[in-house]
């Protein structure tokens, strides 16, 4: 995992762990996509990544003590393109 993804930090970073996507925004972190744990020394490294980014996540989410109930996730809007 890169040391420089912060959880909830901004709204572009994103990191690969196998073919797992993870992009963070200012208000959730998305996981996209899969990895494969497959029971060898390769496996269990992708599960020692996966496990350190949920204890950077759940320490970020434990720390915060104005943590709400829950987020309004507001839908995702269209805007012209400039370029064209």
């Amino acid at each position: 995992m890169s040391d420089d993804f912060k959880p909830y930090a901004n709204e572009s970073d994103v990191i690969r762990i196998d073919h797992l996507e993870i992009e963070n925004r200012v208000d959730r972190v998305t996981l996209m996509g899969d990895v494969v744990l497959t029971k060898d020394k390769a496996g269990l490294a992708l599960a020692k990544e996966l496990q350190a980014l949920l204890g950077e996540i759940i320490q970020c989410l434990e720390s915060d003590e104005k943590l709400p109930d829950v987020v309004e996730l507001k839908p995702a809007t269209e805007s012209d393109n400039p370029f064209f």
